[in-house]
Parts: structure tokens; sequence; C-alpha cells
């Protein structure tokens, strides 16, 4: 259920106020955002993935790879393809993330380049400005 603009308003002041008290926390808190990942990231995680494949299958096809009964190279092989998954669906980390330090409540939000963001924030920045007029 998504907030009420008072209650909302409310979030935004004491967001600010938690900001200009304790900075340091803020900037612990907010940490960074994750940024889409990249054609050349996700051809890597799909390498990854592939030589993953490859180590799960010749780790079970060659008993020689095997430590008793267990498939350690298949273990492995599981673990580097999870790896390559996760590289090619998670992008680089921006340290920057969003700054609230100097963001007033009732005050104007900062203008978006065109294209930038995805299609729901860009509605819900032009629906919050429809109510802003």
């Amino acid at each position: 259920m998504p907030l009420s603009d008072h209650e909302q308003r409310m979030l935004e002041q004491i967001e600010s106020a938690l900001y200009a008290e304790d900075p340091k926390f803020a900037s612990t808190v907010r940490g960074g955002t994750l940024r889409a990942p990249s054609t050349r990231r996700r051809l890597q995680g799909a390498a990854l993935f592939v030589i993953g494949l490859a180590m799960l299958v010749s780790g079970v096809a060659f008993k020689a790879t095997m430590i008793g009964s267990f498939p350690i190279l298949s273990v492995i092989g599981f673990l580097v393809m999870f790896g390559g998954v996760v590289y090619a669906i998670t992008g680089p980390r921006v340290a920057g993330g969003r700054d609230h330090a100097g963001a007033e409540p009732g005050g104007p939000r900062p203008k978006r380049v065109k294209g930038s963001g995805t299609f729901t924030s860009r509605m819900e920045d032009r629906f919050r400005r429809r109510f802003d007029e």
C-alpha cells in the first residue's frame, strides 16, 4: 500500500533530519546503488557459466576427479556457474547513491536527464510533478 502525501512528507522530513544530525551514519546507511550490467560483464558471466558447466559435466564423467565418492570438480563447477550468473546479472556498485544531505523536504526536486532511470521512476517523477504544481 503506497504512502499518502502527508506520510511521504513526514518520511522525507525524518530522513533529512537524520542526514543533518549524523552525516557519517547517513553515508554508511545510504551505501551505493547498483548499475545495470554492461554487455561485456554479461558476456564474461556467460563465459564463466559455460566453464562451470564444463567442469560440472567433466566431474561426473571422469572418475579421476572424485575424492572417494564425492565429485569435487562438479561442486566447484556448480559454484563457478552460480558465480557466473551472479556476475552477469549484477552491475558494479556506484559509491554515491542518492544524496539527501542537502535536500529540503518541500524544496524543488532536481531535474532528471532525459533517458536516465527506469520507466517506473520516470512515471513516478511525472506524477509527483503534477501534484507539486
